[in-house]
C-alpha cells in the first residue's frame, strides 16, 4: 500500500526546515514523521548567494530527514520568501460565450486569465499563485462562484503573486542539485497561514506578520481569502545587532537577552528603549503598507506575530498599541493544528508546506481551494532554463 507522503521544505536566511508528513485515510491531519532544523549557508535575506554552500546545507538538512523517517524523500513542496515576493491585484474580463449568456467554467477561466494581461513588468517575474477574490456580472458583485448565472460581461478581480524569476530558478536549482525534485512551490506566507490563522479570522479581516531573521513578510486576509503578501527587507537580527552595539556585547549574548533566555545584566529602560525602536521600524513597514491598501486600524481580528521574532517580551502589547487592533503572538495556533506535534511556530512554514501540498481530502480555506484549482503551474518552464 502507497503511502501518502508530503514534505515541506523551509529555506531561510538562518536556518533551513524540513517537515515529513503521513496523511493516513480518515485523518484531516497529518501525523508529523520528521521535524529537522539546520543551519542554513549561503544566504541573505532569502537569497542565494552561494551556490554550492547552499546546496549542501539542503542536502545535509534533507538527509537528516530521510534518517529519521526511514526511507527515500523523493520530492518536497517549496516555500519561497525574500524581498521580491510581492502580490497585486489585477481586474479584467470577458464577453460571456453562450449564446443563452449562462455563464460557465470556461467563461470564468476566461476572466481570470484576462487579468494576467493587466500584469505589469512581467519579464522578470514568475507567478506563484492566482487567487480570484471576486467577480462581477454585468457590473454588480457576484456572491460566491458565478457559474450557472446569466449576464453578457463576466469581470474578475485577481490577486497575483509574483516572485523574481532568477531567485526562483536558483532555489529550485540547489534544491534539485541536492538530490530531491520540487513538486510545487507555495508562497512562504501563505504556507504558515494554513496553520496559524483560523477561518473565523481570515473572515473577519487580520494580518498575520512572520518576524524572521532578515525579513518580515505579511499576509492580509480579508472575507476569508488572502488580498496581500508583502516582504520587508528588515527582521529580527536588527534588534540582536542594536542590542550589540548599544551594549557593546557580542551577538550571542545579545540575542539570549532579546529573547529572555538570560537576565539582562544591562540597564533594562535603554534595553526596552533598543528593543521598541527597531520594531516600530517593523511595524511601520507593515503600517504603511496597510495604508497603501486603506486597511489599517479596520482589520477585526487583528495581527497575529509569528516567526523568530515573536519570542521579543511585551510584543503583543507594543504591537497593540502601535497598531491599534487586537495583537496576539501565534503560538498556541500550531500546536492545535499539528495535535501538539510542533509546538514552536518557526516551523509553521514547513509544516503548511505540507498542508497546501496534501493530495488527501484535508479541511481548506476557500482561499486555497482557489488557489489550488487555478494556480499557475511554473515549474516545469522554470526548470527548463536550469543548466
Amino acid at each position: 500500500m502507497t503511502r501518502n507522503i508530503v514534505t515541506g521544505l523551509d529555506i531561510g536566511t538562518a536556518s533551513i526546515r524540513v517537515v515529513v508528513c503521513e496523511y493516513k485515510n480518515g485523518s484531516q491531519v497529518p501525523q508529523v514523521i520528521a521535524l529537522v532544523k539546520k543551519n542554513s549557508r549561503g544566504l541573505r535575506r532569502g537569497y542565494i548567494l552561494q551556490f554550492d554552500e547552499a546546496t549542501a546545507s539542503i542536502k545535509e538538512a534533507v538527509q537528516e530527514a530521510e534518517r529519521i523517517a526511514g526511507f527515500k524523500i523523493k520530492s518536497v513542496i517549496l516555500g519561497v520568501s525574500g524581498a521580491t515576493l510581492e502580490s497585486r491585484i489585477i481586474e479584467g474580463g470577458v464577453v460571456v460565450s453562450r449564446a443563452d449568456s449562462e455563464i460557465n467554467a470556461n467563461d470564468i477561466n476566461r476572466a481570470i486569465e484576462a487579468t494576467e494581461g493587466g500584469l505589469p513588468d512581467t519579464a522578470n517575474k514568475s507567478i506563484i499563485h492566482r487567487v480570484p477574490i471576486a467577480f462581477k456580472l454585468d457590473g454588480k458583485k457576484v456572491t460566491g462562484r458565478p457559474e450557472g448565472l446569466k449576464g453578457a460581461r463576466l469581470d474578475a478581480q485577481v490577486l497575483f503573486v509574483t516572485y523574481a524569476s532568477n531567485h526562483l530558478k536558483d532555489l529550485l536549482s540547489a534544491t534539485e542539485s541536492a538530490g530531491v525534485k520540487v513538486e510545487d512551490v507555495a508562497a512562504s506566507p501563505l504556507a504558515a497561514s494554513l496553520c496559524l490563522t483560523t477561518k473565523l479570522q481570515k473572515t473577519a479581516g487580520c494580518v498575520l506578520a512572520n518576524i524572521g531573521s532578515q525579513t518580515t513578510s505579511i499576509i492580509i486576509f480579508e472575507e476569508g481569502l488572502p488580498i496581500s503578501i508583502r516582504v520587508f527587507p528588515i527582521g529580527s537580527t536588527d534588534i540582536t545587532n542594536d542590542i550589540a552595539l548599544g551594549f557593546q556585547i557580542p551577538l550571542e549574548e545579545a540575542e539570549k537577552i532579546k529573547t529572555g533566555e538570560v537576565d539582562a545584566n544591562t540597564p533594562l529602560k535603554k534595553l526596552n528603549e533598543i528593543i521598541e525602536a527597531r520594531l516600530s521600524d517593523i511595524f511601520e513597514f507593515i503600517e504603511n503598507h496597510l495604508k497603501r491598501l486603506g486597511r489599517n486600524g479596520l482589520l477585526p481580528a487583528g495581527i497575529i506575530i509569528t516567526g523568530g521574532g515573536s519570542g521579543i517580551s511585551e510584543i503583543e502589547s507594543l504591537a497593540k498599541d502601535y497598531f491599534k487592533l487586537p495583537a496576539k503572538v501565534a503560538l498556541p495556533a500550531v500546536s492545535t493544528s499539528s495535535r501538539n506535534q510542533i509546538r514552536d511556530t518557526a516551523w509553521s512554514v514547513a509544516y503548511g508546506l505540507c498542508i497546501f501540498g496534501a493530495d488527501s481530502e484535508v479541511e481548506e480555506s476557500m482561499g486555497l481551494k482557489i488557489a489550488r484549482e487555478t494556480k499557475y503551474n511554473i515549474i516545469r518552464w522554470i526548470k527548463e532554463l536550469l543548466p
